[in-house]
């Protein structure tokens, strides 16, 4: 085989590998096509990609065809531009992220890849790059074994067991039944029924020491949104004080001030929404509420018109000494 008939081949083999990464099915006609080769070809390249450790499924019958499956090892990645450009991005971004570990392992794969991108499209990832900057609060590490055990959990509907660490500090054993993660800016949290409580609870990923999944496979039940769940529960649930005001303004403006995991706001009709919040400081709350810059109705706590009419007399006192 001559050296032009090889560089043929390879390139052939790299075409074959994209499509089956493009796409989960093919039979050997479509993909005969797409190389304007011969379905004998096709089978002695898939025996190539084979060989190089890409595990190719091969099924028989009128429905079947070549698909790319999971191997027990990850081989090498086919990325068109946008592809690369996208991961490259990702990748800087996860370098300074919440889960243990995945910052060094961003890193060194954002090193791979740009070890072997081509030189237009390193440019164009180093202009994003150059233009970007991210405003990152201090979040939580999470280890990310936890993760992956407990993304296989609630994909394979299994229950989980872990330690979990209260408000106060103390540890309690909790065995529940997992449904989704939910991240937010600064924290994970799962959703899951607390089969010892009989409930839906949300509990900090940070905070689970130990955690296992059993071999207990259980039938998924009705459950409420998860991110609509978690996020009434981490606006209210961990403050001293829940707040509940109308806001004489459409729900987007106030979404665009106020993030996720700081306050849930819905429409109330009539040009109104609703802002619940949550706080350990009533007078920090009044501030925040008046900062918004729209006309507001307290609704409650009282405590906390108390703290906005403290508020307003010492704005007061302030304009007279100007």
């Amino acid at each position: 085989m001559n050296a032009m008939t090889v560089e043929g081949t390879t390139e052939r083999v790299l075409r074959l590998l994209a499509l089956l990464q493009r796409r989960s099915s093919w039979t050997a006609a479509e993909l005969a096509a797409e190389l304007a080769v011969t379905d004998r070809s096709v089978r002695r390249d898939v025996e190539r990609l084979r060989a190089l450790g890409y595990p190719v499924h091969a099924a028989a019958g009128v429905g079947g065809g070549y698909r790319l499956g999971a191997g027990t090892r990850l081989p090498p990645l086919l990325l068109d531009d946008e592809e690369a450009i996208a991961t490259a991005v990702s990748l800087r971004m996860a370098s300074g992220g919440t889960v243990t570990g995945a910052g060094e392992a961003a890193l060194r794969a954002l090193a791979k890849l740009d070890q072997v991108m081509p030189p237009r499209l390193r440019e164009e990832v180093r202009a994003v790059h150059g233009a970007t900057d991210t405003l990152v609060g201090p979040g939580v590490e999470v280890d990310a074994e936890v993760l992956v055990t407990l993304a296989r959990a609630c994909r394979d509907a299994v229950r989980v067991r872990f330690r979990y660490a209260g408000r106060g500090g103390a540890e309690r054993e909790r065995l529940v039944e997992p449904v989704r993660m939910v991240a937010t800016a600064r924290r994970w949290y799962l959703m899951a029924w607390d089969v010892d409580r009989g409930d839906w609870r949300t509990f900090r990923l940070d905070r689970m020491r130990g955690t296992e999944a059993t071999t207990w496979h259980f039938r998924p039940r009705e459950h409420p949104d998860p991110v609509a769940y978690v996020q009434r529960a981490v606006t209210g649930a961990p403050y001293r004080h829940l707040a509940r005001v109308r806001l004489r303004a459409d729900p987007g403006q106030v979404r665009e001030l106020v993030p996720p995991q700081v306050g849930r706001v819905e429409d109330d009709g009539g040009g109104w929404c609703l802002l619940v919040t949550g706080g350990d400081d009533l007078d920090w709350l009044a501030v925040h509420v008046s900062r918004l810059g729209f006309d507001a109705e307290i609704l409650d706590p009282p405590e906390l018109r108390e703290a906005a009419a403290r508020l307003a007399r010492r704005l007061a006192r302030m304009s007279e000494t100007l």
